[in-house]
């Protein structure tokens, strides 16, 4: 027998550990957020300690341990490859990089970390930190690092605008703006390593920890990308990436046949009011809200307001 799609409950990142973070996902999403500074909702994510679960309190590596690679398809079981996020920014998070999988398992025994974002909401004129000007070297880098507010002219900004996607490969300094409410989809990893955090302080007047020669280590000095180009590949679907961990499709208001695809998982968050049928069986998404499409799944057919889809890349 298939399996259903699941529906998934987020865990939260907040407060103390998302200072930048606001109340976005409760304000757009009704999201039962923990408080006002939630920075991250994990809305399928395997990370131990902030992993989502199904309506029955499953949680992912418990649903994995369960129904094996019948869920994720072969070969994405163990590790679990993605991480979906939506994310919310009160205030502008710190400038970081992350390393890519040879170095994070030589030096961290894990994932390294490509992500993207799409940006859902911003308020006019709000940026993101991608890339840096040209010219810099690694010296002049850590040198204005360690001067504190000496590396923001060093910061490539560009404005970004609702509907716009960002690929973001291992080794690309970035930071998200104030004022974004993004969709992030990522390999699945905890790695991050901050060059600097805009000289913030907590209530105690601390600063959070920097990983100064770690962030040099593994930086691309001449990375300069742009927005993602979008492709319609049939009526109202549009590829978005295809990446080498993860593509990603989004989905126009309309009527579409997600087809069984054995080789791998999907994983659907409703942008606007969805509605998920298969053979014996419904399910309504509201927006903000993620069902796990198992490998081993039904066809589908999605009434959609508006979707992003993600998957694990083809080999």
């Amino acid at each position: 027998m298939p399996i259903a799609p699941i529906l998934m409950t987020p865990a939260y990142r907040y407060g103390a550990a998302t200072p930048w973070g606001g109340d976005g996902l409760r304000t757009f999403f009704h999201k039962d957020i923990p408080d006002s500074r939630t920075g991250e909702g994990l809305e399928t994510s395997a990370i131990p300690g902030l992993e989502s679960k199904s309506e029955t309190g499953e949680t992912l590596t418990a649903l994995i341990d369960r129904y094996g690679e019948r869920l994720t398809g072969p070969g994405f079981a163990q590790p679990f490859p993605l991480l979906l996020k939506l994310l919310d920014a009160r205030d502008t998070l710190s400038v970081q990089v992350h390393p890519d999988n040879e170095y994070a398992a030589r030096v961290e025994h894990k994932l390294g970390k490509t992500e993207a974002w799409h940006i859902l909401r911003c308020d006019e004129g709000a940026e993101l930190v991608y890339g840096l000007t040209p010219g810099i070297t690694k010296e002049e880098l850590r040198a204005a690092c360690r001067q504190g507010s000496a590396v923001e002219k060093m910061l490539r900004r560009v404005k970004v605008h609702p509907g716009e996607t960002y690929y973001i490969p291992a080794g690309t300094v970035h930071a998200i703006g104030k004022g974004i409410l993004l969709y992030e989809i990522q390999q699945s990893s905890d790695v991050t390593y901050r060059f600097y955090d805009w000289d913030r302080t907590d209530k105690n007047g601390n600063r959070r920890e920097l990983h100064l020669d770690k962030a040099i280590d593994v930086t691309r000095l001449d990375f300069a990308g742009e927005a993602a180009k979008e492709e319609e590949t049939e009526p109202g679907r549009f590829a978005l990436l295809r990446e080498r961990y993860f593509w990603l499709d989004r989905f126009a208001a309309g009527v579409f046949t997600l087809p069984r695809d054995e080789e791998r998982f999907g994983i659907l968050t409703a942008t606007a009011p969805c509605v998920l049928s298969w053979q014996g069986g419904e399910m309504a998404l509201d927006a903000g809200r993620t069902a796990f499409l198992p490998a081993d799944g039904f066809e589908l057919t999605l009434r959609c307001g508006a979707a992003l889809l993600s998957r694990p890349a083809r080999g």
